[in-house]
């Protein structure tokens, strides 16, 4: 549909839809004139009408289509008909081009001037579709990025003219540009504008970590979203130096050593998103690898629910966090959730009636009516010494955020005995090593018997995307491996790969739980010196879920893939 085809204005078309009364446009259209607004923008901010009726009643007058932005992925050529200033200008983001015709999201298509611009601007005819101002605005963030990125690379090699040469010896570029410059130049510098580019777009794309590493003659950026890396983008290896120093400076690091691992944290605002980077660098062959680890406060769901926990493992956890005293363990690798759990376990534990106090490194997210202490090594604030002047502020609930010697092990134990409940995670591959990795730290079996009340084990792993996902039957391989019978058919999904997931056929993780109370007849294997084996075969005959059976679950009720679960869990267990 041409753009020229539908001429009615914005008041018509919510008056005829029965949204607005004409009294109200007359009000608005007086208060349009004073502020210098668009019309919508006025009915929304007086609460005549709220954007998603503005939105309903205008596809539904026209007979626009509408558009969920995060569930698209706009290729490059497609961008690229649409410059990213006019874009930001009249908040539009081309979608697909089919038919000579180029499809773009507006939140106003009755904007015709805008629209006019945007048809000179891309030299073809313009079909508009429906979507929110805020869903455009940070589509425009997150697809334009890389373009941002690229334009940084191309300007970095024509104002230095470095390309091919050693990263190592860049670093005066980068100490120039803090040498005397004015903040306005600053923002200009193309390494800074990279950098920025880099983590804005991280962040819009749900990035957990991004790694910025030296590869033999190229600098290579890569995400991990949803718990698997994907490489963005490689630049000449001559940005290398610059961008590890630029990345120290903002993390408060020795710029000047490069010989050693560096550990640092960075605050980055994005959009009116705070969020907080945990910066590690370390020495490798062809120079400085930076990871930089993405923490987003607002992005925390607290419900258990978004768990994932189901049926008895759902009884078995509120059981285990509503203990009196004793320790609540959540094991599982780096980047497997184990954090939200114990949040979303002192979601439920925070009551008016209970001092909680935490420990952590670093705080990930803020409670109100919670006491959290922020790990502090450099200043001699460790896990062991914040216990033990935590047990002098007479807590009812402690949360350390990690176990990490015996020292901590030892106070925590002590705490557990003392009337006190205590939540921690350590790091084991499932819930039965939790108690052998506790007796490698040299805590003694009847103490942790005596004092362990229950082990949560936890993955994560990446679920079937929605947009691409598609039936096949089960091959005899599958049937032994999820343990079922080949006498009934069984269908299984998988992703085919679409736009919307990056063509990987996933988008999104949930998490498969393996939950193991600690009974009398643990407490009898522990106090004997059991094996982790041992300790598994017995939680299994009293009724717990592994890790594999809660991925083969998720299997055959197609959430995720035969693959994800061989790729998460033990085959053999």
């Amino acid at each position: 549909m041409a753009i020229r085809q539908e001429r009615k204005r914005l008041g018509e078309i919510l008056i005829a839809g029965g949204a607005l009364t004409e009294e109200q446009l007359i009000e608005a259209l007086k208060l349009q004139k004073s502020l210098g607004s668009r019309l919508g923008e006025v009915l929304v901010r007086q609460n005549f009408v709220p954007e998603e009726d503005i939105l309903r009643t205008i596809q539904k007058q026209l007979g626009l289509p509408s558009v969920d932005l995060n569930r698209i992925v706009v290729t490059e050529n497609i961008l690229k008909m649409i410059p990213e200033a006019v874009a930001r200008k009249y908040t539009v983001l081309p979608v697909e081009f089919s038919n000579g015709q180029l499809l773009v999201a507006s939140s106003d298509p009755t904007d015709y001037y805008a629209l006019d611009d945007i048809r000179l601007a891309s030299g073809v005819m313009i079909k508009s579709c429906v979507a929110k101002k805020v869903d455009i605005l940070r589509a425009i963030d997150r697809f334009y990025g890389r373009s941002e990125a690229v334009k940084a690379v191309s300007d970095f090699v024509k104002q230095t003219g470095y390309d091919q040469v050693a990263a190592t010896s860049q670093v005066s570029v980068l100490a120039t540009v803090h040498s005397g410059v004015e903040a306005a130049d600053e923002e200009t510098t193309p390494i800074i504008k990279f950098l920025n580019t880099i983590i804005e777009n991280a962040v819009n794309n749900f990035a957990s970590d991004i790694h910025i590493e030296p590869v033999d003659d190229e600098l290579r950026v890569r995400f991990r979203i949803d718990g698997v890396l994907r490489e963005i983008m490689r630049t000449p290896v001559g940005m290398a130096g610059p961008v590890v120093s630029r990345v120290k400076i903002m993390a408060d690091m020795n710029i000047a050593e490069r010989r050693l691992p560096q550990d640092g944290r960075i605050t980055y605002l994005v959009g009116k998103k705070m969020i907080d980077l945990r910066v590690s660098t370390a020495p490798t062959m062809y120079g400085e690898k930076v990871v930089l680890r993405i923490l987003d406060k607002s992005s925390v769901i607290l419900e258990k629910s978004a768990l994932g926990i189901h049926g008895d493992d759902l009884e078995s956890f509120d059981e285990l966090i509503a203990k009196p005293y004793g320790i609540v363990l959540v094991t599982g690798p780096t980047g497997s959730g184990k954090t939200t759990t114990l949040y979303t376990a002192l979601n439920q534990l925070n009551t008016p009636e209970k001092n909680i106090i935490t420990l952590e490194d670093p705080v990930e997210y803020n409670f109100k009516g919670v006491n959290q202490i922020q790990v502090n090594p450099k200043a001699g604030l460790t896990f062991a010494r914040g216990l033990r002047s935590i047990l002098r502020q007479d807590p009812d609930i402690i949360m350390v955020g990690e176990m990490r010697d015996n020292e901590t092990a030892e106070i925590a134990v002590r705490s557990a005995l003392t009337g006190h409940l205590v939540l921690s995670t350590i790091h084991t591959n499932d819930a039965p090593s939790a108690v052998t990795r506790l007796v490698d730290m040299d805590i003694e079996p009847f103490l942790i018997s005596a004092s362990v009340v229950g082990i949560i084990s936890q993955r994560l792993v990446r679920k079937i995307c929605p947009n691409c996902s598609q039936e096949y039957p089960a091959e005899p391989k599958d049937y032994a491996l999820l343990g079922r019978s080949q006498d009934e058919p069984l269908l299984l999904k998988r992703g085919g790969g679409c736009t919307y997931c990056h063509e990987s056929g996933y988008k999104g993780r949930t998490a498969i739980f393996e939950i193991m109370p600690i009974s009398r007849g643990h407490r009898n294997l522990i106090d004997k010196g059991a094996t982790a084996d041992e300790l598994r075969a017995y939680a299994v005959e009293q009724g717990m879920t592994t890790l594999k059976m809660s991925a083969v679950d998720l299997v055959i009720s197609g959430v995720t893939t035969i693959e994800e679960l061989l790729r998460v869990t033990y085959v053999n267990e």
